[in-house]
């Protein structure tokens, strides 16, 4: 025990605050990598090359195996040159919340406008006919991040938002009820928009079957941009919400409400993010969601 506390000493009276400095940079990286990687497909492949790896170094250290030691050692290093491609879209997604980390929080999307908070009470309100309706439903409200790729796919509208026109355009077959609605500021840019579907695990994982094509676009867009998607389910009227790649699912419209002001105009002011927000989104989110 003497040792061990001896040794422990030792350890701390090396330590410099560059040392500190050098932990905690590396401790971030792997935060950062861990993070990015979370509720994703990713993670078991990252969890299953880790295996494979440690059960390689276990073999060829404790078995004396000449021809498999040498097919392990030529083979780690390609294994290291697929990291880049097996792991492509959690290292896209990284490099844009990076990039956005810089970019001006533009006038457009600050809430002291008052159409703003029209829009959300318009969005909510439909969001409530159209859940007592069991009409489905998927809305996407913009942010920083601009959507015009994603607006050029549906048909152009440009139209005031209100809770009538929402109703209309999620009316069982009619021409715009599949797809996405795509809202900017206070107006409906584009309806029957085709999203992105999510690629990460949360809905497989889920014990609730409701989940569809609409909650994957929700995720999908969320995990591809920082606007806010707001689903109702066609099977149960349920309200959810995703931001960041995360879900928030059976909303009363006052939460919905809550939630939607919170990120536009939380504390009664225009929010600008600052860099951890816009590097780590969901982590965020999740502490300001939590009822």
């Amino acid at each position: 025990m003497t040792e061990i506390l001896n040794n422990v000493f030792f350890i701390f009276q090396r330590i410099s605050w560059l040392s500190v400095l050098d932990i905690m940079l590396v401790t971030l990286i792997f935060f950062g990598l861990l993070y990015s990687l979370r509720d994703t497909q990713a993670m078991a492949l990252l969890r299953g090359m880790i295996l494979l790896v440690v059960a390689l170094i276990l073999l060829t250290s404790l078995v004396d195996l000449p021809a498999f030691s040498w097919f392990a050692q030529n083979s780690l290093p390609a294994l290291l040159l697929a990291l880049p491609v097996i792991f492509a879209p959690e290292i896209r997604r990284t490099l844009e919340r990076l990039g956005r980390a810089g970019t001006v929080w533009p006038a457009s999307v600050k809430s002291t406008d008052v159409a703003l908070e029209q829009t959300i009470r318009a969005v909510v309100s439909a969001a409530a006919r159209l859940s007592a309706r069991q009409h489905g439903a998927l809305i996407i409200m913009q942010r920083l991040d601009h959507l015009d790729e994603l607006a050029q796919s549906g048909v152009q509208m440009y139209a005031r938002v209100t809770p009538e026109l929402l109703l209309q355009i999620f009316y069982p077959n009619t021409p715009l009820h599949d797809g996405g609605v795509i809202i900017v500021g206070s107006q409906i840019v584009a309806a029957a928009c085709v999203l992105p579907l999510s690629a990460s695990g949360i809905l497989n994982r889920s014990p609730e079957r409701q989940m569809g094509l609409r909650h994957r676009a929700a995720l999908g867009t969320s995990e591809t941009s920082d606007a806010i998607a707001v689903v109702v389910s066609e099977e149960t009227g349920a309200i959810s919400i995703a931001h960041a790649g995360r879900m928030l699912r059976r909303l009363d419209p006052d939460r919905l409400e809550n939630i939607l002001t919170a990120f536009f105009r939380p504390n009664g002011k225009g929010h600008k993010p600052n860099l951890f927000e816009r590097i780590f989104p969901g982590l965020v989110s999740s502490k300001k969601d939590k009822p």
